[in-house]
């Protein structure tokens, strides 16, 4: 089970972006990364193809998931991840610093 999963709301800790926050966009559990709505942003030059035309875009690049932490949905303030198993079976993350449930 992963700690930081796609749609989780994130903030950054580290890095050029330190402080910022967004949304995990995609998660790459192989390489250890994320990509993160709104940071760690560049530039790619791209040649005009068939459907596109070319230029200068703008895109995220993915962040290592050690440099990001999860919001606690209560105090709004990054906190770390723990697990717990709920009555009917069910194993669900919740904030350490809260101990609020983070899944739905």
């Amino acid at each position: 089970m992963q700690r930081i999963r796609k749609g989780d709301q994130v903030a950054v800790l580290a890095g050029r972006d330190k402080g910022k926050r967004g949304e995990v966009l995609k998660v790459m559990p192989k390489d250890d990364r994320v990509v993160v709505q709104g940071v760690n942003m560049v530039k790619r030059h791209t040649k005009p193809t068939q459907f596109a035309q070319g230029g200068i875009v703008e895109k995220e690049a993915s962040i290592h998931v050690s440099n990001i932490s999860h919001v606690d949905p209560v105090s709004d303030k990054p906190t770390r991840v723990g697990f717990k198993t709920l009555d009917d079976g069910r194993k669900v993350r919740v904030a350490k610093s809260s101990g609020e449930t983070i899944d739905r």
